[in-house]
């Protein structure tokens, strides 16, 4: 499922426009990202959590060359499945 896809989806369980159910996707997403950006970690019950794990600088090989060279330290976004999700996939 894309994006334009789940916008379809939240429109028809939902009964809202689709341009009300792209505001509320966008939003939703917005505000996730902006918490994660801010060093929050978005927890919904049932769900998931969103998180940042901060990766450690390394040294990593070029697969061209095979010289070795550096990989920056980074943030990067986590998702664990809450119990729910879980269930509801299984």
């Amino acid at each position: 499922m894309n994006k334009h896809e789940l916008i379809n989806a939240v429109s028809d369980v939902s009964g809202l426009s689709k341009s009300d159910a792209a505001s509320a996707v966008e939003g939703v997403f917005d505000t996730i990202v902006k918490a994660l950006s801010n060093g929050d970690e978005v927890r919904m019950v049932g769900f998931g959590t969103f998180s940042v794990a901060k990766r450690k600088a390394s040294t990593g090989r070029n697969p061209r060359t095979g010289e070795p060279m550096t990989i920056k330290a980074s943030n990067q976004p986590k998702f664990k499945a809450g119990k729910g999700l879980k269930d509801a996939v299984n």
